[in-house]
Protein backbone atom coordinates (compact mmCIF):
# COMPACT_ATOMS: atom_id res chain seq x y z
CA UNK A 1 0.00 0.00 0.00
CA UNK A 2 2.90 2.46 0.77
CA UNK A 3 4.64 1.39 -2.29
CA UNK A 4 0.96 2.34 -4.68
CA UNK A 5 1.00 6.30 -2.33
CA UNK A 6 4.49 6.38 -3.06
CA UNK A 7 4.09 5.99 -6.85
CA UNK A 8 1.28 8.44 -7.12
CA UNK A 9 3.33 11.00 -5.64
CA UNK A 10 5.87 10.39 -8.13
CA UNK A 11 3.79 10.53 -11.12
CA UNK A 12 1.84 13.75 -9.30
CA UNK A 13 5.34 15.49 -8.96
CA UNK A 14 6.04 14.81 -12.40
CA UNK A 15 2.84 16.36 -13.72
CA UNK A 16 3.35 19.21 -12.10
CA UNK A 17 7.32 19.51 -13.01
CA UNK A 18 6.46 18.90 -17.08
CA UNK A 19 2.92 21.73 -16.75
CA UNK A 20 5.77 24.09 -15.13
CA UNK A 21 8.50 23.35 -18.10
CA UNK A 22 5.83 23.37 -20.51
CA UNK A 23 4.68 26.99 -19.37
CA UNK A 24 8.41 27.71 -18.90
CA UNK A 25 9.07 26.96 -22.69
CA UNK A 26 5.91 29.01 -24.18
CA UNK A 27 7.21 32.21 -21.89
CA UNK A 28 10.69 32.07 -23.35
CA UNK A 29 9.70 32.01 -26.97
CA UNK A 30 7.07 34.67 -25.88
CA UNK A 31 9.99 37.04 -24.75
CA UNK A 32 12.13 35.86 -28.01
CA UNK A 33 9.14 36.66 -30.68
CA UNK A 34 8.48 40.14 -28.67
CA UNK A 35 12.64 41.21 -28.93
CA UNK A 36 12.90 39.88 -32.44
CA UNK A 37 9.98 42.40 -33.01
CA UNK A 38 11.76 45.34 -31.37
CA UNK A 39 14.71 44.88 -33.14
CA UNK A 40 12.62 45.14 -36.52
CA UNK A 41 11.12 48.40 -35.23
CA UNK A 42 14.63 50.10 -34.65
CA UNK A 43 15.91 48.93 -38.32
CA UNK A 44 12.78 50.32 -39.41
CA UNK A 45 13.32 53.82 -37.60
CA UNK A 46 17.19 53.94 -38.57
CA UNK A 47 16.13 53.56 -42.12
CA UNK A 48 13.79 56.36 -41.77
CA UNK A 49 16.14 58.50 -40.39
CA UNK A 50 18.81 57.93 -42.89
CA UNK A 51 15.94 59.00 -45.90
CA UNK A 52 14.84 62.14 -44.06
CA UNK A 53 18.75 63.14 -43.52
CA UNK A 54 19.64 62.05 -47.50
CA UNK A 55 16.27 64.30 -48.34
CA UNK A 56 17.43 67.43 -46.11
CA UNK A 57 20.23 66.87 -47.58
CA UNK A 58 18.86 67.18 -51.67
CA UNK A 59 16.17 69.72 -50.61
CA UNK A 60 19.31 71.82 -49.45
CA UNK A 61 20.44 71.74 -53.02
CA UNK A 62 16.84 72.84 -54.35
CA UNK A 63 17.07 75.52 -51.79
CA UNK A 64 20.60 77.23 -52.84
CA UNK A 65 18.62 77.19 -56.70
CA UNK A 66 16.23 79.93 -55.15
CA UNK A 67 18.69 82.21 -53.78
CA UNK A 68 21.63 85.23 -55.07
CA UNK A 69 22.20 86.27 -52.04
CA UNK A 70 26.01 84.99 -51.29
CA UNK A 71 26.10 84.99 -47.63
CA UNK A 72 23.00 82.94 -47.60
CA UNK A 73 23.86 80.60 -50.14
CA UNK A 74 27.43 79.48 -47.75
CA UNK A 75 24.98 79.43 -44.69
CA UNK A 76 22.95 76.79 -46.48
CA UNK A 77 26.11 75.10 -47.87
CA UNK A 78 27.49 75.14 -44.11
CA UNK A 79 23.82 73.53 -42.89
CA UNK A 80 23.78 71.11 -46.04
CA UNK A 81 27.32 69.63 -44.88
CA UNK A 82 26.49 69.70 -41.00
CA UNK A 83 23.58 67.30 -42.63
CA UNK A 84 25.53 65.47 -44.81
CA UNK A 85 28.28 64.80 -41.47
CA UNK A 86 25.01 63.66 -39.05
CA UNK A 87 24.15 61.13 -41.99
CA UNK A 88 27.27 59.48 -42.04
CA UNK A 89 27.36 59.32 -38.15
CA UNK A 90 23.77 58.21 -38.54
CA UNK A 91 25.21 54.99 -41.11
CA UNK A 92 27.80 53.82 -38.39
CA UNK A 93 25.47 53.52 -35.81
CA UNK A 94 23.95 49.96 -35.01
CA UNK A 95 20.28 50.25 -35.23
CA UNK A 96 19.99 48.49 -31.61
CA UNK A 97 21.90 51.95 -30.22
CA UNK A 98 18.49 53.67 -28.76
CA UNK A 99 20.94 56.42 -27.29
CA UNK A 100 22.39 57.43 -30.38
CA UNK A 101 19.52 56.89 -32.84
CA UNK A 102 17.74 59.06 -29.91
CA UNK A 103 20.49 61.56 -30.33
CA UNK A 104 20.83 61.83 -33.86
CA UNK A 105 16.70 62.02 -34.51
CA UNK A 106 16.97 64.95 -32.02
CA UNK A 107 19.51 66.71 -34.07
CA UNK A 108 17.32 66.65 -37.02
CA UNK A 109 14.45 68.43 -35.15
CA UNK A 110 16.89 70.83 -34.63
CA UNK A 111 18.02 70.70 -38.40
CA UNK A 112 14.47 70.88 -39.06
CA UNK A 113 13.97 74.34 -37.60
CA UNK A 114 17.22 75.47 -39.03
CA UNK A 115 15.64 74.97 -42.53
CA UNK A 116 12.51 76.45 -41.61
CA UNK A 117 14.12 79.95 -40.60
CA UNK A 118 16.49 79.70 -44.27
CA UNK A 119 12.84 79.54 -45.36
CA UNK A 120 11.41 81.98 -44.02
CA UNK A 121 14.26 84.32 -44.67
CA UNK A 122 14.63 83.34 -48.76
CA UNK A 123 11.10 83.85 -48.66
CA UNK A 124 11.06 87.22 -47.32
CA UNK A 125 13.59 88.64 -50.09
CA UNK A 126 10.90 89.43 -52.42
CA UNK A 127 12.65 88.48 -55.22
CA UNK A 128 11.21 84.93 -55.71
CA UNK A 129 9.74 83.72 -59.21
CA UNK A 130 6.39 82.02 -59.57
CA UNK A 131 8.26 78.80 -59.52
CA UNK A 132 11.08 79.31 -56.55
CA UNK A 133 7.83 79.90 -54.50
CA UNK A 134 6.50 76.78 -55.81
CA UNK A 135 9.99 75.16 -54.80
CA UNK A 136 9.46 76.89 -51.37
CA UNK A 137 5.85 75.48 -50.93
CA UNK A 138 6.85 71.86 -51.57
CA UNK A 139 10.10 71.88 -49.37
CA UNK A 140 7.39 73.16 -46.55
CA UNK A 141 5.23 70.13 -47.27
CA UNK A 142 7.78 67.65 -47.39
CA UNK A 143 8.83 68.71 -43.84
CA UNK A 144 5.40 69.15 -42.39
CA UNK A 145 4.84 65.41 -43.74
CA UNK A 146 8.43 64.25 -42.03
CA UNK A 147 7.60 66.17 -38.62
CA UNK A 148 4.53 64.16 -38.31
CA UNK A 149 6.43 60.98 -38.89
CA UNK A 150 9.23 62.03 -36.96
CA UNK A 151 6.73 62.13 -34.16
CA UNK A 152 4.88 58.74 -34.66
CA UNK A 153 7.84 57.20 -34.48
CA UNK A 154 9.11 59.08 -30.97
CA UNK A 155 6.11 57.71 -29.90
CA UNK A 156 5.98 54.02 -30.71
CA UNK A 157 9.42 54.25 -29.08
CA UNK A 158 8.96 55.43 -26.22
CA UNK A 159 6.50 52.47 -25.39
CA UNK A 160 9.18 50.17 -26.95
CA UNK A 161 11.90 51.22 -24.94
CA UNK A 162 10.56 49.83 -21.69
CA UNK A 163 10.81 46.36 -22.85
CA UNK A 164 14.07 46.67 -24.97
CA UNK A 165 16.54 43.74 -23.60
CA UNK A 166 19.87 45.95 -25.18
CA UNK A 167 19.13 48.35 -22.78
CA UNK A 168 22.33 46.03 -20.86
CA UNK A 169 24.95 48.28 -22.96
CA UNK A 170 27.22 50.44 -21.31
CA UNK A 171 26.29 54.52 -21.88
CA UNK A 172 29.59 57.51 -21.75
CA UNK A 173 27.77 60.39 -20.55
CA UNK A 174 28.75 64.12 -19.85
CA UNK A 175 32.08 63.78 -22.27
CA UNK A 176 34.30 66.63 -22.19
CA UNK A 177 37.60 67.23 -24.07
CA UNK A 178 40.17 70.05 -22.91
CA UNK A 179 42.77 70.79 -25.61
CA UNK A 180 46.04 71.36 -22.68
CA UNK A 181 49.39 73.08 -23.28
CA UNK A 182 52.61 72.53 -21.77
CA UNK A 183 51.88 74.05 -18.37
CA UNK A 184 48.30 71.57 -18.19
CA UNK A 185 46.07 74.93 -19.23
CA UNK A 186 43.35 75.49 -21.46
CA UNK A 187 45.51 76.20 -24.96
CA UNK A 188 44.76 79.62 -26.84
CA UNK A 189 46.05 78.49 -29.54
CA UNK A 190 45.94 75.22 -31.68
CA UNK A 191 49.61 75.29 -31.66
CA UNK A 192 49.92 75.28 -28.19
CA UNK A 193 48.35 72.36 -27.97
CA UNK A 194 50.22 68.87 -26.43
CA UNK A 195 47.40 67.10 -25.07
CA UNK A 196 44.03 66.07 -24.99
CA UNK A 197 42.32 65.44 -21.51
CA UNK A 198 39.15 63.66 -22.08
CA UNK A 199 36.96 62.90 -19.16
CA UNK A 200 33.67 61.00 -19.03
CA UNK A 201 31.26 58.92 -17.30
CA UNK A 202 30.42 55.56 -17.57
CA UNK A 203 26.98 55.53 -16.10
CA UNK A 204 25.46 52.98 -13.72
CA UNK A 205 23.59 50.09 -15.47
CA UNK A 206 22.36 47.13 -12.79
CA UNK A 207 21.70 45.09 -15.91
CA UNK A 208 25.17 45.12 -17.84
CA UNK A 209 27.67 42.81 -17.40
CA UNK A 210 30.52 43.59 -14.56
CA UNK A 211 33.82 42.72 -14.68
CA UNK A 212 36.90 43.98 -17.12
CA UNK A 213 35.70 46.38 -19.75
CA UNK A 214 37.93 47.27 -22.78
CA UNK A 215 36.59 51.09 -24.15
CA UNK A 216 38.25 52.23 -27.46
CA UNK A 217 38.28 55.98 -28.23
CA UNK A 218 38.49 57.88 -31.06
CA UNK A 219 39.30 61.22 -31.82
CA UNK A 220 38.24 62.40 -35.71
CA UNK A 221 39.43 65.70 -37.13
CA UNK A 222 37.41 68.34 -39.33
CA UNK A 223 38.19 65.74 -42.40
CA UNK A 224 37.31 62.81 -40.51
CA UNK A 225 40.79 61.34 -40.40
CA UNK A 226 41.22 59.70 -36.87
CA UNK A 227 44.50 60.66 -34.65
CA UNK A 228 46.25 57.23 -34.52
CA UNK A 229 49.69 56.28 -33.27
CA UNK A 230 49.74 53.14 -34.96
CA UNK A 231 48.26 51.49 -38.06
CA UNK A 232 47.50 48.35 -36.14
CA UNK A 233 45.60 50.16 -33.49
CA UNK A 234 42.29 48.38 -34.80
CA UNK A 235 39.03 47.01 -33.50
CA UNK A 236 36.16 45.35 -34.82
CA UNK A 237 32.80 47.17 -35.44
CA UNK A 238 29.76 45.63 -37.80
CA UNK A 239 31.94 43.50 -39.42
CA UNK A 240 34.73 45.34 -40.43
CA UNK A 241 37.68 47.41 -38.52
CA UNK A 242 37.71 50.71 -37.38
CA UNK A 243 41.37 52.61 -35.97
CA UNK A 244 41.12 53.92 -32.38
CA UNK A 245 43.25 56.88 -31.07
CA UNK A 246 43.28 55.55 -27.31
CA UNK A 247 42.65 52.07 -25.45
CA UNK A 248 41.41 52.01 -22.19
CA UNK A 249 40.61 48.89 -19.65
CA UNK A 250 38.48 49.42 -16.99
CA UNK A 251 37.01 47.39 -13.77
CA UNK A 252 32.92 47.89 -14.55
CA UNK A 253 31.12 47.42 -11.14
CA UNK A 254 27.50 48.35 -12.87
CA UNK A 255 27.88 52.02 -10.80
CA UNK A 256 28.84 55.15 -12.20
CA UNK A 257 32.16 55.26 -12.84
CA UNK A 258 34.84 58.06 -13.86
CA UNK A 259 37.07 57.84 -16.71
CA UNK A 260 39.86 60.32 -17.73
CA UNK A 261 41.91 59.62 -20.98
CA UNK A 262 44.70 61.71 -22.45
CA UNK A 263 46.11 62.08 -26.17
CA UNK A 264 49.80 63.03 -26.66
CA UNK A 265 49.93 65.33 -29.55
CA UNK A 266 53.03 64.60 -31.86
CA UNK A 267 50.99 65.45 -35.28
CA UNK A 268 50.28 68.49 -36.86
CA UNK A 269 46.43 70.29 -35.90
CA UNK A 270 44.65 72.77 -37.44
CA UNK A 271 41.13 74.60 -36.42
CA UNK A 272 38.10 73.18 -37.10
CA UNK A 273 35.50 70.96 -35.47
CA UNK A 274 36.64 67.40 -33.70
CA UNK A 275 35.00 64.62 -33.09
CA UNK A 276 35.51 62.14 -29.55
CA UNK A 277 33.59 58.89 -30.18
CA UNK A 278 33.60 55.99 -27.26
CA UNK A 279 33.32 52.29 -28.11
CA UNK A 280 32.94 49.54 -26.28
CA UNK A 281 31.69 45.64 -26.96
CA UNK A 282 31.53 46.64 -30.50
CA UNK A 283 28.81 49.56 -30.03
CA UNK A 284 29.22 53.28 -30.22
CA UNK A 285 27.97 54.32 -26.35
CA UNK A 286 28.94 58.21 -26.61
CA UNK A 287 30.12 60.95 -28.60
CA UNK A 288 30.72 64.48 -28.16
CA UNK A 289 32.57 67.34 -30.30
CA UNK A 290 34.63 70.12 -29.76
CA UNK A 291 36.12 72.98 -32.17
CA UNK A 292 39.62 74.20 -31.91
CA UNK A 293 40.44 77.50 -32.83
Amino acid sequence: MTKISNNKVLIAAVGVLAVLLAGVTVWLLSVKQTNYELVQEFELEKEDLEGQYAQFSQQYDELKMTVSNDSLSVLLEQEQMKTQRLLEELRTVKSSNASEIRRLRKELASLRKVMMSYINQIDSLNRLTAHQQEIIKDVTRKYDAASRRISNLSEEKEKLEGQVTLAAQLDATNISVLAANKRGRKARKVKDIVKFQIDFNISKNITAQTGERTLYIRIATPDNDVLSKNASDVFPYENRELRYSIKKYIEYNGEEQHVTVYWNVEEYLYAGAYRVDIFSDGTLIGSQGFTLE
